[in-house]
């Protein structure tokens, strides 16, 4: 399969079953935007309305998938506490985790957090 970029043989069961769940994400993902295109694009009210109940399932798919990551995939919880149900700026959520440093033992995050212990990957300027 085109999605494995690793030997199959070397991942487990639950990583395939990762691999699994992406791909449908990527897929449902894919699906809301061309849905989404048709309704704007849709001058009948009947198929403009048929577009949107489908674009909205798939959305409800693609969820679905997020949810079942979070429970299983190692990070997923922590960035979606950290950036979802959020209101002002988005990109200030990060910067306003950096700064939480972390012990010799175990990185210093709070539940949700986002971070994993790592720094920052942006560079100061």
């Amino acid at each position: 399969m085109d999605q494995y970029h690793e030997p199959v043989a070397e991942l487990s069961p639950l990583d395939r079953d990762f691999v699994r769940a992406l791909t449908s994400l990527k897929e449902e993902i894919e699906a809301i935007n061309w849905y989404h295109q048709r309704v704007v694009a849709a001058s009948d009210p009947q198929i403009k309305a048929i577009m949107a109940h489908n674009r909205d399932e798939e959305m409800e798919h693609a969820i679905m998938g997020l949810e079942w990551l979070r429970r299983a995939m190692p990070g997923w919880d922590a960035v979606m506490r950290t950036y979802l149900f959020t209101t002002g700026d988005i990109t200030a959520l990060e910067d306003a985790t950096a700064g939480e440093g972390a012990t010799a033992d175990a990185p210093k995050t709070s539940a949700g957090s986002g971070s994993l212990g790592i720094g920052s990957l942006k560079r100061n300027r």
